[in-house]
């Protein structure tokens, strides 16, 4: 009884209403972003496996740069999203101020958001530039005579060096340009959405 009476005279502090136990696992959402990620792996996947073999090893390298571009691009978007203040947006969004508005519910959401830019299509773009890493490693190797483990451990050094140093630019970027990156993102994002 005594356990009963202290639990409601602590956790109502301050005439403030019992905190209500949030859900903690969102099914719905890890549903759909699993499917969401299996859909764009898929076609990253396919668009890797057809176009890079059959491409010359400059188109490939090419390709392999976008992917680790798109990577860092979604990265730098993910982190910004998390640290943009809201406030900046609100004001902008009662001046009527294209995509301030998407910026606010982009904000307000940062959890999935953030989740879909760094770890849906940052991770994909990983996997993908690895595949693709690969497929052109066997390229120079054979059209060149090169030894494959040779040209193999460079190109992975190269795509993993790049990746990592491009995302750790990015980041600072990220943090101390937070506003402006998610100002131009919802920007763009905006003439596309749709209620």
């Amino acid at each position: 009884m005594k356990n009963k009476k202290y639990k409601e005279r602590y956790s109502n502090k301050a005439g403030k209403k019992p905190i209500k136990n949030k859900k903690l696992i969102n099914y719905k959402w890890i549903l759909k972003i699993t499917i969401i990620t299996f859909i764009i792996s898929l076609v990253f996947s396919l668009l890797s496996e057809t176009i890079i073999p059959n491409v010359n090893v400059l188109i490939s390298i090419l390709l392999l740069l976008i992917f680790i571009g798109l990577g860092i691009l979604f990265d730098i978007i993910g982190v910004s999203i998390t640290v943009a203040d809201q406030k900046t947006f609100n004001s902008m969004a009662a001046k009527n101020v294209r995509g301030a508005k998407l910026a606010v519910k982009l904000i307000k959401n940062a959890e999935k958001v953030s989740s879909f830019c760094n770890d849906v299509i940052g991770d994909i773009c990983g996997i993908i530039s690895g595949s693709t890493a690969a497929s052109i490693a066997i390229i120079i190797s054979n059209k060149f005579n090169f030894n494959f483990l040779v040209v193999s451990l460079i190109i992975t050094a190269f795509v993993a060096s790049t990746t990592i140093g491009g995302k750790a630019i990015g980041k600072s970027i990220a943090i101390n340009k937070s506003n402006s990156i998610i100002f131009k993102f919802s920007s763009v994002l905006s003439v596309f959405y749709r209620k």
